[in-house]
């Protein structure tokens, strides 16, 4: 199912002013709101300065994933930006909302905005969009990954914590430049690498390597975000008996693993296929177990 069928159920949108407290006015923390009509202000230094924090989260037959990790995960960004921590119990309910307001889809993407809101007024700016996801199956399936220099140390988060690196923030141009030039050499993503030799993330995914039976992620301490797939993994692979830990690691480490994926919540456990020009080996029923968690169904 993709996102540009005509027959595609409407999105959802619902607007959360007591994302950070309850409104002054007593009115509800959440609405649902028209999604096809403007609804955020020009003046939102979201707009004019790409002041603020998302997160995506996944729902898969109606259950959303992760949900309080990927709000904590929310809290913690907004915390590292110094904007008003966010209501966690208030952005859960209007999760809750909007997929309960939404057609019944097999995948459902629903990414949660949090701006510093309109300039000079000290109020968060909140909403919360819930629409079908994207055929995300050839990714699934493999995809050939570039590695691209991001330009900082692995130290940089503990060194210069004003650069953000860790926190999800909505200034995603960068990134979306790297996914770009990956596929001008023709790959499908992309690989940060930090300027001290050791990989770090993806541009919207984390990192997983398998090295025997241990299973490897870049540290937090590294200036990556805490990925919340990798902590369902994390979870699963100790419980079945595995070594699962965060380690850095060099181009080489996961160029001679016995397998890697990238992570993220609604394209879940993409196998690299190739990292630049090298070949790595693929495990589809690894992957398919990988699946079967990340989406709640085991």
């Amino acid at each position: 199912m993709t996102s540009s069928s005509t027959d595609t159920p409407a999105p959802v949108l619902v607007l959360v002013p007591g994302a950070a407290g309850a409104p002054a006015d007593g009115s509800d923390p959440f609405h649902i709101a028209d999604a096809t009509a403007p609804q955020l202000s020009i003046t939102d230094l979201v707009v004019t300065r790409g002041d603020g924090i998302f997160e995506t989260i996944g729902a898969f037959d109606g259950t959303p994933i992760n949900v309080g990790p990927h709000l904590a995960r929310l809290a913690r960004s907004a915390s590292l930006l110094g904007l008003p921590a966010p209501d966690q119990e208030a952005i859960a309910a209007a999760v809750d909302a909007s997929i309960e307001a939404h057609a019944d889809v097999p995948e459902l993407t629903i990414r949660v905005m949090y701006t510093r809101g309109i300039e000079g007024n000290g109020v968060p700016t909140c909403w919360i969009d819930a629409h079908v996801s994207d055929d995300w199956a050839p990714y699934r399936a493999g995809i050939r990954v570039a590695t691209l220099d991001r330009g900082l140390a692995t130290t940089v988060f503990e060194e210069s914590p004003w650069l953000l690196q860790g926190a999800k923030t909505l200034s995603y141009a960068v990134n979306m430049a790297a996914v770009r030039e990956a596929k001008s050499r023709g790959a499908q993503d992309a690989l940060f690498v930090a300027t001290d030799g050791y990989v770090l993330e993806g541009p919207t995914s984390t990192l997983l390597v398998r090295r025997g039976d241990a299973y490897l992620t870049t540290p937090v301490s590294a200036g990556v975000l805490p990925g919340t797939c990798v902590g369902s993994l994390f979870e699963a692979l100790q419980k079945e008996g595995h070594e699962a830990r965060e380690q850095l690691m060099s181009v080489e480490d996961v160029a001679t693993s016995d397998g890697a994926w990238l992570l993220s919540s609604t394209r879940l456990a993409a196998p690299i296929t190739h990292l630049d020009d090298v070949e790595l080996p693929v495990d589809p029923e690894l992957t398919a177990h990988f699946e079967a968690i990340l989406t709640g169904r085991v």
